[in-house]
Formats: C-alpha cells, sequence, structure tokens
C-alpha cells in the first residue's frame, strides 16, 4: 500500500512534464538532453545561492508552517533577493539552445523545473510516501511540483522578454514588475499564509490561483510580442 501511495505520488509529479515534453513538441526537437543541460545549469546556480544563504542569513529566523509565529517578512525578503540568480542562470540556458524563442522558453523552463522536483522532492517523497502511515502533505508536494511548472515556465518566458531588444518600451515595466512578483512568489505566499492564517490545502490553492494568473498575463504579453517578433 505505501508503495503504492509513493507511486500515486510520482505519477502525479512527473506525468505533467511527460505531457509537456511530448505535446508541446520538444520531443520532435530531440531535446531531452538539452533540458538535463538545463537542470545541471540549475544544480549549480542553487549551490550558489546556498553558499550565500549559509554566509549571509542566519537560520534561526527560518519560517515554517509548523511555526507560523516565528516569520521575519525584512529576512524573508532579503532571503528571496537571492533568488534573482536563477534569472541569470535562465538567461545562460536560454543563450546556450538554438531556436525559436517559444523552443528556448520551453526547454529551459521544463528542465529547471524538473531540476527542482527531483533536488528538492524525489527524496522527499521517497522517504516519506513509502512511510507506514498515509499523509496527505506527498500529495501536496506533488501538486506543488506541478505549480511549479507553471511558475518556471512563467519566468523563462519573463527572461526571454527582458532580453528581446525589440521589446516594445511601454511592456518593459510590466515585465519587470512581473519578474518581481514572480521572483518574490514564496514571501509572498508566506505572508499571506501568516496574516490570513491560510494553511496546508487552502494555501495550496492560493499558491495555484497566484501562479495561474501570472502565468495568463505572461502568456498574453509573450503572444504579443512573438506576433510582432513573427
Amino acid at each position: 500500500m505505501t508503495l503504492y501511495h509513493f507511486g500515486n505520488c510520482l505519477a502525479l509529479s512527473y506525468i505533467p512534464f511527460w505531457i509537456v515534453y511530448k505535446y508541446c513538441g520538444l520531443s520532435e526537437y530531440g531535446a531531452f538532453w538539452k533540458c538535463v543541460q538545463a537542470g545541471g545549469v540549475y544544480a549549480l546556480t542553487q549551490l550558489g545561492k546556498m553558499l550565500l544563504l549559509a554566509t549571509f542569513f542566519p537560520t534561526s529566523g527560518d519560517y515554517s508552517q509548523d511555526d507560523p509565529d516565528n516569520f521575519s517578512p525584512l529576512q524573508e525578503l532579503l532571503k528571496c533577493t537571492v533568488d534573482l540568480i536563477d534569472l541569470i542562470g535562465l538567461s545562460v540556458v536560454m543563450s546556450r539552445i538554438a531556436g525559436k524563442g517559444h523552443t528556448k522558453v520551453l526547454i529551459a523552463g521544463l528542465g529547471w523545473a524538473g531540476a527542482e522536483l527531483v533536488l528538492s522532492r524525489l527524496l522527499v517523497l521517497w522517504v516519506g510516501a513509502r512511510g507506514t502511515e498515509f499523509d496527505w502533505k506527498y500529495i501536496q508536494k506533488s501538486f506543488e511540483a506541478n505549480i511549479s511548472i507553471v511558475h518556471f515556465l512563467s519566468v523563462t518566458a519573463l527572461v526571454w522578454l527582458y532580453s528581446r531588444h525589440d521589446l516594445p518600451k511601454q511592456l518593459l515595466p510590466a515585465v519587470v514588475i512581473l519578474i518581481g512578483f514572480h521572483s518574490y512568489k514564496s514571501v509572498i505566499c508566506d505572508m499571506i499564509s501568516h496574516v490570513m492564517h491560510m494553511y496546508s490545502w487552502s494555501l495550496l490553492a492560493f499558491k495555484a490561483v497566484f501562479s495561474l494568473t501570472m502565468a495568463l498575463i505572461v502568456l498574453h504579453i509573450y503572444g504579443g510580442v512573438a506576433t510582432l517578433a513573427a
């Protein structure tokens, strides 16, 4: 039964990646190893972020749902600033991919999200979902992996838009603001959770709505710029 639960969590986490890879045309480009390379860049950027966090930020103030009173907005905001390194990593990945803009965005975004799933959640699922007691939190982590796909594809599209020299000047402020929202998503969710006392499924639903709303706005801007570029 525990292995069955682990299989369900694993399928819920990974099948959406396969669907995006298969039906967005990446399989036709043979882009699997490019996605793996993007994942390798993700691992290097996370190592750099860990070194910065360990050097400049103490761990005593980390926010946790298990201890909601231990929350420092300023400290969490500063920690999220380190996540801006991800934007540099995504830019490097896309600069090394030959092809159209949508191909670059899909490869870099999917590889980034896939590496985040493997490095951040796979071990947790392997150890926890195979436990003797059923726990919904592992299903939630699987859903969070799906939300991460939307999030990282949106971030990648924004990085691509920002790098475009033909981006209309009136759209630049919107792109920068959206990059800020995506980069500080975790602290925004933590603040909403702390203020509104949203935890577990309600917080997961908020993250899904937040990511989907931002993604639709990014898709609208991206579609307009891609049409002009064509």
